[in-house]
């Protein structure tokens, strides 16, 4: 199987140095649901990873990244990719609640400007806790080249604590002086309090409570800290890893229960969010809820991941919707925000049907240095390949991964560009009355078929037609042999 997955990745990777036809692959091609990080391919398949929940928003940092002031930086210097792909630091709930409270998780290399400066001549692995001024707070070496998930946790969460130790005696100053009648001297501290509201939002809103009983409007929008405490922490952990496990099994209806539980269970953490959002849109295609979901994500502290999440899925609907501009715009907003496959994928597919081969290109490979072996991503490239004369090698990667069935529709592109008619209206099929589950979704993405011009030879097909009968209508079928632009489906 390795072995097999090598191949298949050195394969996409010669595929991405050809031209990008000048047709579409949309539709399905994008992929969607399980918080958004997951590229669709069964459970335990390459590159899907572990069956995690809370994976930590790590994001490569450069020197001239711009860092939240006052906030907190843990810098991770990996040995190799191998280290950083198998490494427990991926995955933490605890990790991934502090991104949210501006402690920015960066990856850097340790021949990069910031490995010299904060790693030196360390024997690799090692994290490195910092302000974002640059000084260093604490380091962490391995052991037997392994870093602990649980270590670097402690590391966090104990600077924090030491912190929030300060801000809370700083609180009782104010109190006190408050309490003596000494209002002049409890207003600064009470705002020195306020200031603290990034990395300690529940103390800020006690801050901003107490300015208020003084007769000072904080004028700031303030939120509920997130579930830190370890057992009830375990237990969302444990409610979010059932709600996943019921989707990977296509039980829609119970993961949405338990992902709503897990929410009722800490509203400040934005994870339930991502998960109910992606369900919403990408399953159950009830598009309402996701809009209102994702935007929840917007409008609270959230970490990088899920405000990505929230970007992209706002962005995709827009597009379908017509507004297709502004959604490009939320689409690439997403990716600047964390580099998400589904974005990259779906960008490329936005600027292929542009006719911009060369950004197309850039997104496909962009996806692609995020997973190389995922197959997901393996047959997407395919759907490319199979329209630029290379029919051959797009037609072994389809058979090869045809028991996908998250794939069907991009596997469907395969076929038909190939001239299997017959092949490609059976994946269709399986796409919209297998793999999609419910009306809602199947309606959009019958819709997004018909437009779509890798199946522009099925296009005046009976058989085609009939099978996308259900189609929504809300996007304009183009009367000659090209995709339409941006401007030509707003007329």
């Amino acid at each position: 199987m390795r072995r097999e997955i090598s191949r298949l990745a050195a394969l996409l990777m010669v595929l991405l140095l050809l031209p990008v036809p000048e047709w579409a692959t949309c539709g399905g091609g994008g992929g969607g649901g399980m918080g958004g990080m997951r590229g669709g391919g069964a459970p335990g398949t390459p590159g899907m990873g572990s069956e995690q929940v809370y994976q930590v928003p790590w994001k490569i940092l450069k020197p001239e990244e711009a860092l939240t002031p006052g906030g907190l930086v843990v810098y991770w210097f990996p040995s190799s990719v191998q280290e950083f792909q198998k490494s427990s630091l991926r995955n933490s709930r605890s990790l991934s609640l502090f991104a949210t409270e501006c402690v920015t998780m960066g990856v850097a290399e340790a021949s990069s400007t910031l490995g010299q400066k904060f790693v030196g001549g360390d024997k690799l692995p090692v994290v490195v806790l910092a302000k974002t001024d640059g000084t260093v707070i604490n380091k962490l070496q391995n052991n037997n080249g392994f870093l602990k998930v649980d270590d670097v946790e402690k590391l966090v969460e104990s600077e924090m604590k030491q912190r929030e130790e300060a801000v809370k005696n700083e609180l009782k100053a104010a109190k006190e002086k408050a309490k003596s009648g000494d209002k002049d001297g409890a207003i600064p501290l009470y705002k020195s309090v306020l200031d603290e509201k990034c990395l300690f939002p529940g103390k800020a809103k006690d801050a901003a409570k107490e300015l208020k009983k003084l007769g000072v409007d904080a004028a700031v929008r303030l939120f509920d800290a997130p579930v830190m405490n370890p057992v009830q922490s375990a237990k969302i952990e444990a409610v979010m890893k059932r709600g996943l496990a019921a989707e990977m099994n296509e039980k829609y209806e119970e993961a949405e229960r338990l992902y709503s539980e897990a929410r009722r269970m800490d509203p400040a953490d934005p994870a339930p969010l991502r998960y109910l959002g992606e369900l919403y849109r990408h399953h159950l295609g009830d598009w309402d809820k996701a809009r209102v979901t994702f935007q929840a994500i917007l409008d609270m502290p959230a970490d990088p991941l899920s405000r990505a999440v929230a970007l992209h899925g706002i962005g995709k609907m827009t597009i379908h919707e017509g507004d297709f501009l502004r959604g490009l715009h939320l689409m690439e907003d997403s990716v600047r925000e964390y580099p998400l496959a589904l974005a990259y994928r779906n960008l490329a597919v936005y600027w292929n049907s542009e006719g911009e081969a060369a950004k197309a290109d850039y997104y496909t490979r962009e996806a692609t240095k995020l997973d190389p072996a995922d197959p997901y991503n393996l047959v997407f490239a395919a759907a490319f390949l199979a329209g630029n004369g290379h029919g051959d090698e797009a037609l072994k990667i389809a058979q090869e991964n045809e028991a996908m069935l998250p794939a069907s529709y991009n596997l469907a592109a395969i076929y038909a560009q190939l001239g299997q008619k017959q092949k490609a209206l059976e994946l269709l099929k399986r796409h919209f009355f297998q793999y999609e589950r419910y009306e809602a979704v199947r309606s959009k993405e019958m819709m997004e078929a018909r437009v779509d011009a890798v199946f522009l030879s099925l296009r005046e097909d009976p058989q085609f037609i009939a099978l996308t009968s259900g189609a929504d209508g809300k996007l304009p079928v183009p009367r000659d042999s090209k995709m339409p632009t941006v401007a030509q489906a707003k007329m």
